[in-house]
């Protein structure tokens, strides 16, 4: 394997990786934020207040979109597959 191949698989499984994590983290900062804002506004300082909606939104944004998730990682371990299989020819 030339270093060319190594460096573009790992981009391929980088850039997969963030565009699979990019909506889950932003549906966890908008929550964050507006949890904050919340928690700024009515003075309220209790800790389990900012965790539990962002573990609950996470959860459902993943449930949400495990269809997606789940194509992308199918489609980067055939397209690692086929690139292997034409690398050992």
């Amino acid at each position: 394997m030339s270093e060319e191949l190594i460096i573009e698989v790992l981009k391929d499984v980088f850039w997969t990786t963030f565009i699979i994590l990019l909506p889950i983290l932003g549906v966890t900062l908008v929550v964050g934020i507006f949890i904050s804002i919340f928690q700024a506004a009515t003075s309220i300082q209790e800790m389990t207040l900012t965790f539990v909606p962002k573990l609950i939104a996470t959860a459902l944004v993943i449930i949400l979109l495990l269809p997606w998730i789940i194509d992308k990682m199918v489609a980067i371990t055939i397209r690692m597959f086929t690139m292997f299989q034409n690398v050992l020819r």
